[in-house]
């Protein structure tokens, strides 16, 4: 390829890196991630601003603040629109009147045009304060929007926030409003704190794995039991509604991993799923398995992840709280100070006002002809006064006093004067005191906001440790597993014929299979549908922790039968072990499962010196090792056959059939003196 050509394809690729860059930047920036400080996304930053513009106390149609809203945000109704019912089903910000959806149900809220909102009184009172808001131009240049709200409480930790931008995410985690300001209190007077997050659906919270906005949340739905056949659901998961619960429930009954009669769904304004449970089946059971195979219990990983400084950036709950609580201290001191600056000013200029009309100041214009001998004479009959001033006469104050009407001269009260002006000075001492107190006055600050709308808002999530449900346990045993001798296959799709050579065993999707086959080999699989195995396979059952195996086997090399017990081996899924040393001869004579209480009879080959040619062992004498141990001898003689008598003492014992097991050696064998 040309040189020439090169270049054109090196700017085009150039062209697409600085494009894309552009464009993450704003995703990021602009529509996914909250800012640190206000907690808001540009989106909402502009609903509400447009709703304190519009705010007169009334309610207002959500279609005209959606509209308003446009004149703000650069993209279409349908997302400001959702995210004004999300923001004002939250229930901290704004007043609802009409149907706003239901956050339990799933229902959606009504078009835009038959519902209303408002500002409520808690954000009117914390979010807004144009003295302390940098203003920039809106996308079109002609009004103007808030880089950010000077937010007194800390929204991005109250409202939580899920986005998911280009190359990153957010997942904040909604916290409660009075843990929330306790924990200021407790930053301001620098005391530990622990905050955890709080759900508006309810729900029980494991935070074992929580660090600190991070990590991981498991919640639960909360579950009553009114009756033996009843469960209901009274509180929901994270995130989650009654809606998408009943459908991993019917999907979980249909897989036949729990048995229900029926669920029904009376939510409305509390969470209320009433599950029937089939007959013979128990709720204890069912509660397991609900919370094993649906989504009654959830796992939720937040990762708190913020644009500060107009960067992304990871923080912890404690790392946000912190920096909201000094810059709330922060604002309430800008404040102060304003307020001291138009206190000062109006003490200023009602002074003036004294001085000019008690001292009948305004006699001296009377005889001036023009403005500038107007004012000054002014200036000249306030100069001995200037010491009682607080600060230099401007011409702004001439101005002031030249504009007082004759009607205020005339009623001029004195005494009302002079109280107005104490009053003015109190209120001047009270602002100074709090300034030299900040951390004090921001206490106060947060102490009076929790007396008002503390109440409002109580914990609604319980905060709780609990076990993990094992989804094997929980399972019903609901498959049937057969394995087919004649064929060689094995699996929950295989029908056997009822023989003595075919095994069955119950089990549920999650078991695993242990494998035992004559010559010693075994391993443990997954349940599978059909597989081939072959015709050598003796044993087959349930993995469990607490299995005691009694073998008896024939080792081939010495011709003779050993005994030994060992508990359920450690494995590999698919990998192949050896329960004894590995020989053409050598085969399994007998294996039980259990622990206690065994007996079985080893019939010996005939021997004309033997008295005896059977022998009967309790499995109880003999110690349980591990799986490679070689075992116990039973006799010096070779056993033809092993029988289980266990509990049949007084009948005839019924011989183990064992396919393919050749017949014995009758010659005698030396006593084992190991």
């Amino acid at each position: 390829m040309s040189e020439t050509s090169e270049q054109p394809r090196g700017k085009l690729h150039q062209l697409f890196d600085a494009n894309f860059l552009d464009y993450t930047a704003y995703v990021i920036r602009e529509r996914a991630i909250p800012d640190v400080d206000d907690g808001l996304k540009p989106v909402q930053r502009r609903i509400l601003q447009t709703l304190a513009n519009m705010d007169d106390g009334r309610f207002h149609k959500v279609a005209n603040v959606v509209g308003e809203t446009m004149k703000l945000h650069p993209h279409g109704d349908a997302s400001i629109f959702d995210a004004l019912v999300n923001l004002a089903n939250k229930g901290y910000l704004i007043d609802r009147q009409g149907n706003f959806g239901n956050i339990f149900t799933g229902d959606q809220a009504s078009a835009p045009r038959y519902i209303e909102c408002r500002l409520s009184p808690l954000a009117r009172e914390t979010l807004f304060n144009k003295d302390l808001t940098e203003f920039i131009d809106s996308y079109d240049g002609r009004m103007q929007e808030p880089v950010r709200l000077p937010a007194k409480i800390p929204l991005l930790l109250l409202l939580g926030a899920e986005g998911i931008a280009v190359g990153m995410a957010t997942k904040i985690m909604p916290h409660n409003f009075n843990e929330l300001l306790r924990a200021q209190i407790a930053c301001l007077r620098g005391e530990e704190f622990t905050l955890y997050p709080d759900f508006p659906r309810g729900g029980i919270i494991d935070v074992s794995d929580y660090d600190r906005g991070n990590g991981r949340i498991r919640c639960r739905a909360k579950l009553e039991q009114p009756d033996a056949k009843t469960i209901v659901v009274t509180e929901l998961p994270y995130n989650l509604t009654t809606q998408t619960l009943i459908e991993s429930i019917e999907k979980a009954a249909k897989a036949n991993k729990l048995k229900i009669a029926s669920i029904n769904d009376y939510t409305a304004e509390k969470v209320e799923v009433e599950i029937k449970l089939a007959r013979g089946v128990l709720a204890e059971e069912t509660i397991d398995a609900l919370y094993a195979f649906t989504d009654c219990e959830l796992s939720v990983s937040p990762s708190l992840v913020t644009i500060e400084d107009n960067m992304p950036r990871q923080h912890t709950v404690e790392e946000v709280l912190r920096r909201n609580t000094d810059l709330l201290k922060a604002n309430l001191e800008k404040e102060l100070r304003i307020e001291l600056g138009r206190l000062e000013e109006k003490w200023h200029a009602r002074k003036l006002e004294q001085i000019f009309i008690e001292e009948r100041l305004y006699k001296e214009i009377e005889e001036k002809i023009n403005y500038k001998a107007v004012v000054s004479a002014i200036r000249q009959s306030l100069a001995p006064f200037a010491e009682e001033l607080q600060r230099k006469i401007t011409t702004e104050d001439v101005e002031r006093l030249l504009e007082i009407k004759i009607r205020r001269i005339s009623r001029y009260d004195i005494d009302r004067q002079k109280k107005e002006l104490r009053e003015i000075e109190k209120q001047i001492a009270q602002v100074k005191e709090h300034l030299t107190d900040m951390v004090g006055f921001t206490i106060g600050y947060l102490e009076d906001l929790l007396a008002r709308y503390g109440d409002r808002f109580p914990r609604t999530s319980e905060l709780r440790a609990f076990d993990e449900v094992d989804a094997r346990a929980a399972a019903t045993a609901n498959l049937t597993v057969g394995y087919h001798r004649q064929s060689g296959f094995l699996g929950h799709k295989i029908k056997t014929e009822d023989t003595a050579s075919d095994l069955e065993c119950c089990c549920s999707e999650y078991d695993r299979l242990l494998l035992v086959f004559k010559d010693g080999l075994y391993k443990v699989i997954n349940v599978v549908d059909k597989l081939f195995v072959g015709s050598e396979l003796y044993w087959l059952g349930v993995v469990k922790n607490d299995l005691v195996f009694n073998l008896v086997y024939r080792h081939g090399p010495e011709n003779l039968a050993y005994i030994k017990r060992f508990a359920m081996p450690k494995f590999i899924l698919g990998r192949e072990y050896r329960l004894f040393e590995a020989d053409k001869r050598s085969t399994i004579l007998l294996l039980l499962p259990g622990r206690e209480g065994l007996r079985i009879r080893a019939s010996l080959a005939p021997s004309a010196r033997a008295k005896h040619n059977a022998i009967e062992l309790d499995l109880d004498e003999v110690l349980i090792k591990g799986v490679s141990a070689k075992g116990k001898r039973i006799a010096n003689r070779t056993v033809r056959r092993v029988t289980d008598i266990t509990g049949t003492a007084s009948k005839p014992p019924t011989p183990l059939a064992l396919p393919g097991v050749a017949t014995a050696d009758k010659t005698e064998q030396e006593p084992d003196t190991n």
